[in-house]
């Protein structure tokens, strides 16, 4: 494998002069001075810290991702479809159609309408920018949606007594609008809280104040595994940070930095919050009294560390009798994280979830609880979900379902609200591209095509109080992933979620199979050729 983007990434704005780079640095085969091209190195030289994070003119209005190939991912196994019989229904042309399958899950105790879970969109602007079209496109789906870490710290308008939140228009804002458009049945709101949260009582502000019933302790996640960023355009802002308790770098109390600011020479502070150092008693504890004060769902967001962590995890998860746990692998996303993190460190998704796939079966010979189990990790369509479930059922339809009850994203979701905002814009200026708007219409009503089913039920809220930035979250997760999962089970003839196992996928890679135990195609069910052809 080679390292040909070490030296010139898209994230950070990099590039080199050559195309036949050395593919152990990443650099051009001669680098001469008279070169005005900022490869990795060369803009290092002038920005320093600003290389290490996405570009920070994209703050804001962006996410991010490594680009490394781990030699492993989910095009490493093929779903294997089924001729004979149907399970879960009816084996009846006019009944067994994909139409009919039931893809509806339950995580921890909640059910949901499609396996998905997306988040968690903490103090980032790209969260906050889109949260309409994320809450109200959850909820609409039936799903669970994780308001992430730092909100109320960050909110210019919280109201702290004593070092602990009273008040904060901006989480108020994001759990009401959730809960405005949710039945109250599939899926809910979660709130995600870090050390600085904990500190600030975060939890007991949203259970009482805003009858929240999903508590995420955050323990990391697969892009990073240091605390949570944001970048502050303004100087009084990042005082204002730092008095509240964070980090922020450069010290704005320092003369040399506020010199520096403002005279231009850098744009943007950096907020960084703490990572906690959870420890097996503290944390059942935590639990335990978190129940107390009225959570009815406390869980954990981790990311992909070593593999001795992902058993410790297991273990106290198993211990505190956390409802679920959403693992991220490396190979997601962030609103930012350090660049060479996100690409260099972490386990990505595949290995990460036979790890964990290794605990929890461990966990369950010895008759101990195991927690659900929710998937996060640079996911977007229905194969990967598929995938992932299938994987994690060693049973079939004998024991109690796949350990993975769901899937998490938040890239791709956030993708779909800010495509169908920006195609909105550009239907209101008449801006469209000719190409989409001869092939599905001028304007929102007419190229979202879940457009009149929503207003069917929800009337002339339609692209008014419910957005259609919304409405294309809404049609990305319930029209394209729900139905396309319910398509891939039918090919399978497994019309209920819990039934898809690991006999219905195979290996396409050697390393696939080592990695994961589920054998190779060519070695697939050819015992059975004799039996079947001189019976």
């Amino acid at each position: 494998m080679t390292d040909i983007y070490a030296n010139a990434r898209s994230t950070t704005g990099t590039s080199v002069r050559r195309r036949d780079v050395n593919t152990l640095s990443g650099m051009c085969p001669i680098c001469v001075k008279e070169c005005t091209v900022l490869c990795e190195i060369g803009k290092s030289a002038f920005r320093g810290r600003e290389v290490l994070y996405p570009e920070p003119e994209q703050f804001g209005w962006s996410t991010a991702a490594s680009n490394k190939d781990y030699g492993l991912d989910w095009s490493d196994f093929n779903i294997l479809s089924r001729l004979q019989g149907a399970e879960g229904i009816e084996p009846n042309p006019d009944v067994a159609l994909f139409h009919n399958v039931n893809i509806e899950s339950k995580m921890g105790g909640i059910p949901l309408k499609i396996p998905l879970a997306i988040g968690a969109f903490g103090s980032t602007d790209v969260g906050k920018n889109n949260w309409d079209a994320l809450a109200i496109g959850a909820a609409l789906s039936g799903i669970i949606i994780i308001i992430g870490e730092n909100v109320c710290g960050v909110d210019k308008e919280s109201v702290f007594t004593n070092g602990k939140v009273m008040k904060s228009p901006e989480m108020e804002r994001r759990v009401k609008l959730f809960k405005e458009y949710w039945d109250g049945k599939y899926g809910d709101v979660a709130v995600q809280t870090n050390v600085e949260d904990q500190r600030w009582g975060v939890d007991e502000y949203v259970l009482s104040k805003l009858e929240v019933n999903i508590v995420e302790r955050k323990w990391g996640q697969g892009a990073k595994a240091i605390g949570g960023e944001i970048r502050v355009s303004s100087l009084e802002r990042a005082l204002e940070l730092k008095k509240r308790g964070y980090i922020v770098q450069p010290d704005p109390e320092e003369p040399a930095v506020r010199e520096a600011f403002n005279d231009g020479l850098f744009k943007t502070f950096e907020r960084h919050s703490r990572v906690g150092f959870p420890e097996e008693r503290g944390f059942v504890e935590d639990v335990e009294w978190l129940r107390g004060i009225g959570t009815k769902y406390v869980t954990i967001k981790t990311g992909a560390y070593r593999p001795v962590d992902v058993a410790w995890t297991m273990k106290v998860a198993s211990e505190a009798k956390v409802d679920y746990i959403t693992f991220d692998g490396a190979g997601g996303g962030t609103g930012m994280s350090p660049v060479p993190m996100m690409n260099e460190m972490s386990t990505p998704t595949v290995y990460l979830e036979s790890q964990i796939l290794k605990c929890a079966r461990i966990l369950e010979r010895e008759g101990k609880y195991v927690p659900d189990i929710s998937m996060a990790g640079g996911f977007i369509n229905e194969t990967q979900m598929f995938k992932a479930i299938a994987l994690s059922n060693f049973d079939g339809n004998r024991g109690k379902g796949p350990f993975v009850k769901s899937i998490t994203m938040a890239r791709s979701p956030l993708t779909a609200a800010m495509k169908a905002l920006y195609y909105c814009e550009l239907a209101e200026k008449g801006r469209l591209p000719r190409d989409f708007a001869n092939k599905y219409g001028n304007s929102p009503e007419r190229f979202f095509i879940a457009a009149e089913k929503l207003k069917a039920e929800y009337g002339g809220k339609v692209g008014n109080e419910i957005p259609w930035s919304a409405v294309g979250v809404y049609t990305y997760l319930s029209e394209r992933l729900g139905l396309g999962l319910k398509q891939m089970l039918a090919g399978t003839r497994k019309f209920k979620l819990d039934l898809i196992d690991r006999s219905d996928i195979a290996s396409m890679s050697k390393l696939a199979a080592e990695v994961t135990g589920i054998p190779m195609l060519h070695e697939l069910e050819t015992e059975l050729f004799e039996e079947i052809l001189t019976s």
